[in-house]
């Protein structure tokens, strides 16, 4: 057999744990699902892992054979969550991005926005005043080259938690990039998540 077929082997095996890892135990850490995937297929020490889009489509695969029904019932409740929120956070210019849009949330999925305001105070002053429980954390993006550390606010709709990052109005003319290397990460508004709820 020739290298690269083993090669190509070794990582679609690696990528179909990890998809079913994934599905099966809600991990939503693509490096963690990696690793243990890894472990599994007996290669610990691989220097071959598959890239995210090769576990996203493999994911994709897994769940239209064994979950298509549980997968788009739990889709559709999270975009309708994430429209809720959406429409309540108007004034903030609210962005749906990660695995609800798309497409890929898992059963313990979290719902990500983010919010742009020239004000990042201003989100939590909110919050305080439409009295709904919170809890902050930090989130490392890279807004162009520049890496910046920005506020999170976790708030929860029906037992789904919804985290909230506050970034500045100028971030939106930036690509937003969770590592230095990495892709721009996708984000749609409202009226475009309406859209994937009437398509469903």
């Amino acid at each position: 057999m020739p290298r690269d077929a083993g090669r190509n082997d070794r990582r679609s095996r690696i990528a179909y744990l990890a998809a079913r890892l994934m599905a099966e135990d809600g991990i939503e850490d693509y490096a963690l699902a990696k690793r243990k995937a890894a472990r599994q297929a007996g290669m610990p020490e691989t220097r071959e892992l598959p890239a995210n889009e090769e576990i996203d489509e493999a994911l994709r695969a897994y769940r239209q054979i064994y979950q298509p029904e549980e997968h788009r019932n739990r889709l559709r409740t999270l975009r309708e969550a994430a429209a809720r929120a959406m429409r309540e956070l108007a004034r903030f210019n609210p962005y749906l991005t990660g695995s609800v849009l798309n497409g890929n949330a898992g059963r313990y999925a979290d719902i990500n926005l983010q919010l742009f305001t020239d004000n990042e105070k201003s989100v939590e002053l909110f919050l305080i005043d439409q009295g709904i429980p919170y809890r902050t954390a930090q989130a490392r993006l890279y807004a162009g080259e520049e890496l910046r550390t920005v506020p999170v606010y976790t708030v929860s709709d029906r037992g789904t938690d919804i985290e909230l990052t506050v970034l500045s109005t100028l971030d939106l003319r930036a690509p937003l990039r969770a590592s230095a290397d990495g892709k721009s990460i996708e984000r749609a508004r409202l009226t475009a998540v309406e859209q994937l709820l009437a398509d469903t």
